[in-house]
């Protein structure tokens, strides 16, 4: 068992990047319960950790306290979880009839960012 959740973020992403700023900012001290890893050019190292590389490029991956490998909106709230006023928020997108449409628009809004940067697997 481990103390931190460990996300994996497209640092060749700047939206990724200033999302991550923003979470630290927002996070005050609980973003030291939280270690990111670049997966730039890291597609071995992902693959030892049971990670799709198509799928850390194209969905957010989190691997949680216990070691599970969290993917798309469970990721997301497991980060949001971490601060305490965002964890209604993390609720809400778990909620079955919120889910769906949420992944739907995430994926959308990600699969044109790969493509609009020449990036799409």
């Amino acid at each position: 068992m481990t103390h931190k959740l460990l996300v994996y973020y497209d640092g060749a992403c700047p939206t990724c990047v200033r999302d991550m700023a923003a979470y630290r900012r927002l996070a005050g001290r609980a973003a030291e319960n939280v270690e990111w890893f670049d997966i730039t050019g890291q597609d071995d190292a992902l693959r030892e950790r049971g990670i799709d590389p198509v799928a850390a490029l194209r969905s957010l991956h989190v691997r949680d306290r216990n070691g599970q490998l969290l993917e798309g909106m469970p990721a997301y709230a497991a980060l949001l979880r971490e601060i305490w006023w965002c964890r209604p928020l993390a609720a809400a997108m778990l909620f079955p009839p919120l889910r769906a449409p949420l992944e739907k628009v995430y994926r959308r809004q990600v699969d044109r960012r790969l493509c609009r940067s020449g990036r799409m697997p």
